[in-house]
């Protein structure tokens, strides 16, 4: 791994307590305001903002999406139905639908006006372009060009419009790097770990040589991260970049070329960031390892927690090697994952908020409710930038427009053509997950009943959401 000399020091680490957290709870007590207490999930006025339209939609999509034969198949079935209604025909079965509940919109003006109401809402946005690749599916480095400029786009579309005062964007490297040198990557740094200075001397343009890596993989892996380098160029100070972890067998290189970049770029503040996801079992020395380095390199942290959204494919991918399964064997235990990942965050950001940032990625209603328990023990300001809660669009509405009031919650939104919305079905395990139990999203929905609201729209209804089950 990048950082293998820290492991024998990791379940040491893991039990650790980071000190100094006695005076923050003092102070936090002496807050007028209990957030924790605060987040009535529960209640179904956090609806008042959607029209009863909005409402029947995504009532109408997420009883579709919680048949599994449908989400398991929905890449053959979209498909087939382009193949039956054709470009026009699709487009208006999807856009009304599927498409405007989770896709911001697929050019400039659409995703404007997206935009605007998402923050009329006390929402962030969060813009994305979804391009990934996997094994197999190298496109050539045109197409990676292309990836760049739409990434350069997404860049210049958060700073210039006014949505919000602290842009967030994120990215794949996979995007802009093919997935088959990332697992040669990966392989390689197991054996011997490059330093990130190399990779930082060939973002300047600096010809270099990586060792174990042909000629045409070197002048691949150089024209990739000179991509990865104009765009922290130009979003550096501007908007912070989240990039998005993948798959076990290429993430080590993916991470490698993200803690260069922080090298590089977070000298000042955390503009690049990395995604850690608690449901793979390595999770918590991952994140121990990236503290340990960001400060022997003297660089910011910047994190995305998440459970993850590959668990399928990486157990059978596991089962197929004969390999032992890197996924945690129960919910349980994913969750414990989570909660012990975001606690060493909260702690490190408690002790130096300057040089620590962590977004909160998560539907789950609990883990929401402890990060910001834990926020208020250890006195960390709930509008101070460095602990921020983020969602996907139109995925978890009840959770998303209560923690709005807090002005520290971002929305993620997705740029995306309806020629090409796989995007909406793209995370099964985590959607099925949700939709089997969570309050606002499943067929279990009790009421919806239009009610007559006070404030500035005295017509919008409002939806009463209850399940048997708890959220997810």
């Amino acid at each position: 791994m990048l950082c293998s000399n820290l492991r024998s020091a990791v379940p040491h680490l893991l039990s650790r307590r980071l000190v100094g957290t006695a005076t923050s709870r003092t102070a936090a007590v002496k807050r007028p305001e209990i957030l924790s207490v605060s987040l009535a999930f529960e209640d179904p006025s956090a609806f008042r903002v959607k029209s009863l339209g909005e409402l029947l939609r995504a009532l109408g999509v997420f009883r579709l999406c919680s048949f599994p034969v449908l989400v398991n198949n929905c890449g053959k079935l979209m498909t087939a139905a382009r193949t039956i209604l054709g470009r026009r025909g699709f487009s208006l079965l999807l856009r009304p639908t599927v498409y405007a509940q989770f896709v911001a919109g697929e050019n400039e003006m659409e995703i404007s006006q997206s935009m605007g109401k998402i923050s009329l809402l006390g929402l962030r946005p969060m813009l994305a372009v979804p391009i990934e690749e996997d094994l197999g599916e190298s496109i050539g480095e045109k197409r990676y060009d292309d990836n760049m400029a739409a990434m350069l786009e997404c860049v210049r579309m958060s700073h210039s419009n006014a949505w919000s005062k602290d842009p967030m964007m994120q990215l794949k490297i996979t995007a802009l790097l093919s997935p088959e040198l990332c697992v040669k990557l990966t392989t390689l740094i197991a054996q011997q770990p490059y330093d990130l200075s190399l990779l930082v001397r060939a973002m300047d343009g600096e010809m270099v040589t990586f060792p174990g890596l042909e000629e045409k993989e070197a002048a691949h892996f150089l024209c990739g991260l000179q991509r990865l380098n104009k765009i922290a160029e130009a979003s550096v100070n501007k908007v912070r970049v989240l990039v998005d972890a993948e798959y076990t067998y290429m993430n080590p290189a993916l991470t490698l070329v993200t803690m260069a970049l922080m090298k590089k770029f977070n000298k000042d503040g955390a503009w690049i960031w990395n995604t850690y996801q608690c449901y793979l079992k390595e999770s918590g020395s991952l994140l121990l390892e990236a503290l340990h380095l960001s400060q022997a390199e003297g660089f910011c942290l910047g994190v995305k927690l998440v459970r993850g959204a590959y668990m399928d494919k990486e157990r059978k991918l596991a089962e197929k090697e004969c390999r032992v399964d890197p996924i945690h064997p129960s919910w349980e235990e994913t969750n414990k994952s989570y909660n012990g990942c975001l606690d060493v965050m909260l702690e490190a950001i408690a002790q130096k908020p300057d040089r620590y940032r962590i977004i909160v990625a998560t539907h789950n209603e609990e883990s929401v409710r402890r990060a910001a328990k834990r926020m208020e023990e250890l006195g960390i300001e709930k509008d101070g930038g460095s602990v921020c809660f983020g969602q996907l669009l139109g995925m978890c509405d009840h959770v998303s427009l209560t923690l709005g009031e807090m002005n520290s919650f971002f929305l993620h939104v997705v740029q995306k053509s309806i020629t090409n919305v796989d995007y909406c079905f793209s995370f099964d395990q985590q959607r099925k997950v949700i939709l089997s139990t969570s309050r606002c999203h499943t067929a279990q929905w009790t009421t919806l009943s239009p009610t007559w609201c006070a404030g500035p729209r005295r017509t919008a209804p409002y939806c009463r959401a209850f399940a048997k089950k708890e959220t997810c």
